[in-house]
């Protein structure tokens, strides 16, 4: 039980919450991880439409395993704000720094991008907030 109070994952149901990782831990999860996810995602946008298109999906479907290290919906929403804000920002800065053409359609203006990735991030850390307080009251 000690491991799980130091943050360390020991393989078991459900996993550690995100205030039981260390301080450097959740940091790396909360603001570098959506970042850097943003980053290749954003450099893809212009090398290849089929592959920014699935790590799109798959960055966003990212905020229910997200939400999923707190208890709740609010809690899981809040997490998710910061990781689709993160996420969608980091798309538009890494595609800038690129200088390549967009191989997607952008919305109009491209700072939209970055609404809907912190709304859908929202409603789907929601989800694994929620799907959390449910193991938890289970358990």
């Amino acid at each position: 039980m000690e491991d799980m109070a130091q943050g360390a994952h020991t393989g078991r149901w459900p996993p550690p919450l995100m205030s039981d990782n260390p301080r450097a831990m959740q940091v790396i999860l909360v603001g570098v991880v959506p970042a850097i996810f943003g980053a290749i995602t954003g450099i893809f946008l212009g090398v290849s439409e089929p592959v920014y298109v699935v790590l799109s999906i798959l960055g966003v479907l990212g905020g229910v395993g997200a939400g999923f290290d707190h208890v709740g919906a609010a809690a899981g929403a809040k997490r998710g704000v910061l990781g689709g804000l993160l996420f969608g920002g980091f798309i538009l800065i890494a595609h800038e720094l690129s200088g390549m053409d967009p191989e997607a359609h952008l919305p109009e203006p491209a700072i939209v991008l970055v609404v809907v990735t912190t709304v859908l991030g929202a409603a789907f850390g929601a989800i694994g907030g929620a799907m959390r307080a449910r193991v938890e009251r289970g358990r």
